[in-house]
């Protein structure tokens, strides 16, 4: 889920993750939100791998540039923890629209039963299909991307 669509200015869709634990960071999150932040964060972690544990240069900026992790339709239950992700975003602000790719994102750097993870084309943008929230307020940021892995024919978020 992105906003309006694009990129940000590395060319990356950033995911609902990282704009969750930048407002955390920020100390945006209201209690309850942190405390959601926590507990599914920590139930992520449980239930599929997180790619720098296979291979810790995943997401290195000088070997793959721009590395966006997409998760495949096939982790349904992943994606569906997702919904309480983007009630946060748009809670600030942050509205989203899911994206789809016919074709594989970019270069596939790391690939597992759930997702992959991509070095972004430069110049291939993803579709935007449908919004995400309701909040309806312009976006502050980029939020979480779904697209399509064709080779698979499944969806994936980040």
């Amino acid at each position: 889920m992105v906003p309006g669509g694009e990129p940000d200015t590395e060319g990356r869709h950033p995911g609902f993750f990282g704009l969750i634990n930048g407002l955390s960071k920020a100390g945006e999150l209201t209690a309850d939100q942190e405390e959601f932040r926590r507990s599914n964060h920590a139930w992520y972690e449980a239930h599929y791998t997180n790619p720098t544990s296979v291979d810790p240069a995943v997401y290195d900026h000088t070997i793959n540039p721009g590395a966006t992790a997409w998760f495949k339709d096939s982790a349904g239950a992943l994606i569906a923890r997702a919904d309480g992700y983007l009630e946060i975003l748009g809670a600030h602000g942050i509205r989203c629209v899911r994206l789809r790719s016919e074709e594989p994102p970019g270069r596939i750097v790391y690939e597992d039963a759930d997702q992959i993870v991509v070095v972004p084309h430069q110049t291939r943008r993803a579709t935007p299909v449908q919004p995400a929230t309701a909040n309806g307020g312009p976006p502050r940021s980029a939020a979480a991307a779904a697209k399509t892995d064709p080779g698979n024919e499944e969806t994936a978020l980040t």
